[in-house]
């Protein structure tokens, strides 16, 4: 096998795992409670990783017309996948935040907390 036939399958390879994964994390973004997206953010970071390194050798211009669009599938999913994951951390930062305004309600009952009682100076 020639070093650009080797190359072909590499890039197709690599392309074809980080679309895959991006499928799983859109599919499963807002619809599975148990996905695991900090192992899918890994798995997709290192298939990121080896993109960059098989095209530091070639330009994504030299590609063939195949891969470019193979390239431009991925690209398009990609976009679509952090516009998700930008909604999906949104949503967990309101979500701490309710959490943390209903935990400061309750303290908040009345009575003296920790911080103010030390401040007072009892004679």
């Amino acid at each position: 096998m020639s070093d650009l036939n080797s190359n072909d399958h590499r890039i197709v390879g690599v392309l074809s795992r980080l679309e895959a994964v991006i499928d799983a994390e859109n599919a499963a973004i807002g619809n599975d409670p148990k996905f695991d997206l900090d192992r899918s953010n890994s798995i997709k970071s290192r298939c990121l990783y080896d993109m960059t390194m098989l095209f530091s050798s070639k330009r994504p211009l030299e590609l063939d017309p195949e891969h470019k669009v193979h390239l431009e599938t991925v690209k398009s999913k990609l976009q679509i996948n952090n516009t998700k994951v930008k909604a999906h951390m949104e949503a967990v930062r309101d979500i701490a935040d309710m959490i943390k305004e209903t935990v400061a309600a309750a303290e908040a009952d009345g009575t003296y907390s920790e911080a103010q009682f030390r401040a007072i100076e009892l004679s």
